[in-house]
């Protein structure tokens, strides 16, 4: 509503010019008065609250409030009390805007053990503003779940994290990636039911990330702890790397970087630090990476190229490629760096990139990107509008484009149009597309049931088959939950299976079960499932 409309007068604040303020609730049955005259401390004749009277209630309202860097940003540009210095601790020469982006820094769990200096230089790498932190911070925790709940689908194998930072493992074991350790008779067993990893007792989870028998998980202090095959770049049907680990174990090469993400690769795998820089392992023979080294190299390279002053929010690791979502002064770009088969690099070509190379297709489409997805050849991303822009190879329909042509360059998909996405989740030539409201939509390679499309109350029908435009998954509105993560397996070697995480905690699955990857015990010579089915636990404990 209108205050002029209403029958309020419309209010002067400092150099605002006076215009009319959208009032969010106007009282009838109050009456209007003549707001002419300020008062600080209440008085018999009703009139303004002065901003300057109290600064420190400005500041605890627009810190509770937890606006957006841009809301604060404006806020500056439309009033002169909120861009002077506000003289407080501990930085007097700041304004009220930039206090109370400082003091929204301070609530995120990796910026509160910085030490002083530490968040001057991530200051001055974000471009010198609180604002700019608090945008590169908010940006990281929107597009990977950081100290919440998920559920990561691997080859064969499951990880689930509650949000308490407490982590359940199941399916395949064959080389220790569960994380129980052997039995009695000193071998590995596969779980067919969710087990949580008792030797992590103590120690809060905030992100994990699984490849082909191993598994990574970060704990909220930016340790990194590893089990299963001891290799970062072993390829999935590799005979090397024989050497296993069953319990998670402290990965000591990187104990001095602060990690708060990771991704495995075929041939590779990739860490992002808190100040935004990446490192990867393995994977750098003819300087694929910028950097030479073999597939058993246990030691991190920092990514060298383009972003090595340029704070990076996600990462995301295909089949010998890698994705980065970076934090840019003016805006958010993705770069990408490794094998350009199928055009998955996005740069309109198909030739390999050694160096970290800046994705110009969003200028184009005037598209701001917010999360990015790395497919084993294929890759998807989420626009702040939320459009979703897909690229590679677009086999079985996996582009959503309504054909299986290739595309070196990033393209709207032109059917969700009507659909504002927030997520985006990619396999090994599947997709899947999160909607605001909760909807999820699939299109893809229909293998192993792992799309969730299906006919009959027996749920077979035509769950096998191809899509190549997005359908929405009418499995997943059944089960009556929203939906706020998907996750699926990305792996050229293994039958893919899928998760959906809802709202509640409550974790379903679908696809390929054979191993107890689904955490559910298939009937005998069953060996996938085509409805999603709740698994027992509960992630929001």
């Amino acid at each position: 509503m209108d205050a002029t409309t209403s029958g309020t007068s419309t209010i002067q604040y400092h150099s605002i010019a006076e215009q009319p303020i959208a009032a969010a609730i106007v009282a009838s049955s109050v009456p209007t008065f003549q707001r002419q005259v300020r008062h600080c401390f209440g008085d018999s004749t009703p009139g303004e609250f002065p901003l300057a009277a109290n600064p420190s209630i400005v500041l605890h309202v627009l810190t509770a409030c937890n606006l957006d860097p841009q809301d604060l940003a404006k806020l500056e540009a439309t009033c002169s009390f909120f861009r002077h210095p506000a003289n407080f601790a501990p930085d007097f020469d700041l304004s009220i805007s930039e206090l109370a982006a400082l003091d929204m820094c301070q609530k995120r769990a990796i910026f509160k053990p910085m030490t002083i200096e530490q968040k001057e230089a991530l200051k001055q790498k974000c471009g010198g503003s609180w604002k700019l932190v608090l945008r590169y911070l908010l940006a990281g925790e929107a597009c990977s779940r950081r100290e919440k709940s998920q559920a990561i689908a691997g080859p064969g194998h499951s990880i689930a994290v509650t949000s308490s930072g407490a982590v359940y493992s199941f399916g395949s074991n064959s080389s220790g990636q569960l994380g129980h350790g052997t039995t009695q008779e000193g071998t590995t067993a596969d779980e067919y039911h969710p087990r949580l990893i008792r030797s992590l007792e103590g120690i809060r989870i905030i992100q994990a990330a699984v490849g082909a028998s191993r598994t990574m998980l970060i704990s909220d202090s930016g340790k990194v702890y590893a089990f299963g095959k001891e290799s970062f770049g072993e390829a999935e049907y590799a005979g090397q790397g024989s050497k296993v680990v069953s319990t998670p174990q402290l990965v000591e090469s990187l104990k001095d970087i602060f990690v708060v993400q990771a991704a495995i690769g075929n041939f590779f795998t990739a860490v992002l630090s808190r100040e935004g820089r990446v490192y990867t392992f393995s994977w750098g023979s003819d300087s694929r990476l910028g950097h030479q080294t073999d597939s058993t190299d246990m030691q991190p390279h920092p990514l060298l190229g383009a972003l090595e002053n340029i704070p990076v929010v996600q990462i995301a690791a295909g089949y010998c490629y890698l994705l980065a979502l970076a934090c840019e002064r003016s805006c958010m770009s993705v770069y990408s760096v490794g094998c350009g088969l199928g055009g998955k690099l996005g740069h309109g070509s198909r030739t390999d990139e050694k160096y970290p190379r800046l994705i110009e297709q969003f200028q184009t489409l005037n598209l701001q990107p917010v999360v990015v997805a790395a497919g084993a050849w294929h890759a998807a991303v989420v626009g702040k509008d939320g459009r979703v822009c897909t690229w590679g190879w677009g086999r079985y329909g996996c582009l959503g484009h309504g054909n299986e042509e290739c595309e070196s360059a990033p393209k709207v998909v032109e059917a969700l149009s009507n659909v504002k996405a927030v997520h985006v989740a990619t396999g090994d030539y599947t997709t899947f597309v999160l909607s605001d409201d909760g909807d999820v939509y699939s299109f893809g390679c229909g293998e192993s049931s792992s799309l969730g499309h299906y006919n009959g109350a027996d749920g077979q029908g035509n769950r096998h088959a191809n899509v190549l435009a997005p359908e929405l998954v009418t499995s997943l509105k059944e089960i009556k939950e929203r939906v706020v993560q998907i996750s699926l397996t990305n792996s050229i070697f293994w039958n893919a299976h899928t998760f959906a995480l809802a709202e509640s905690g409550k974790l379903y699955a679908f696809g390929a079960g054979d191993k107890g990857q689904l955490g559910i015990k298939l009937a005998e010579n069953q060996i996938e499932r085509g409805k999603p089915e709740r698994i027992g636990i509960d992630l929001n404990s």
